[in-house]
């Protein structure tokens, strides 16, 4: 079986969204509350494409040039103080997406670090978590 699979166990295919260069507020230092600084996001986004494969239609297939404006939207206001939350909202924005199944997120924070060229948090998360969440929370 494929490392990345959905419940039917069909392996997913792979939309890349790499090295998105955009600036924000993110830290918890005083400095870093003051002035936007580089993020660089990527975005594995796990889907069947299978569909669009044949099709050639672009309305079988996940809108990843609306997808990158909304999350750049997002980043560029928000102010978190942690790139894992950051990473986390991303991860929420990429799930939205109809046909996204799982999202892989990594965000880098160049030079946050000396020394270091970057600092970087991965996650991954899946839709069916959300929508589990969601019904749990419905329930509640």
């Amino acid at each position: 079986m494929a490392e990345y699979s959905n419940p039917t166990s069909r392996p997913l295919d792979r939309l890349y969204i790499d090295d998105l260069l955009v600036r924000c507020i993110v830290g918890i230092n005083p400095e870093e509350r003051d002035k936007k600084q580089d993020v660089i996001i990527n975005a594995t986004l796990h889907a069947d494409l299978s569909k669009a494969c044949r099709s050639d239609d672009f309305a079988d297939t996940v809108d990843y040039r609306s997808l990158k404006k909304r999350i750049m939207a997002m980043v560029e206001k928000s102010a978190d103080r942690l790139v894992e939350r950051l990473a986390e909202r991303v991860a929420d924005l990429c799930l939205e997406s109809p046909g996204v199944e799982r999202v892989r997120v990594r965000v880098d924070k160049p030079g946050a670090l000396r020394f270091a060229r970057t600092v970087a948090v991965e996650i991954d998360r899946f839709a069916a978590d959300r929508a589990a969440d969601r019904a749990v929370a419905d329930r509640g």
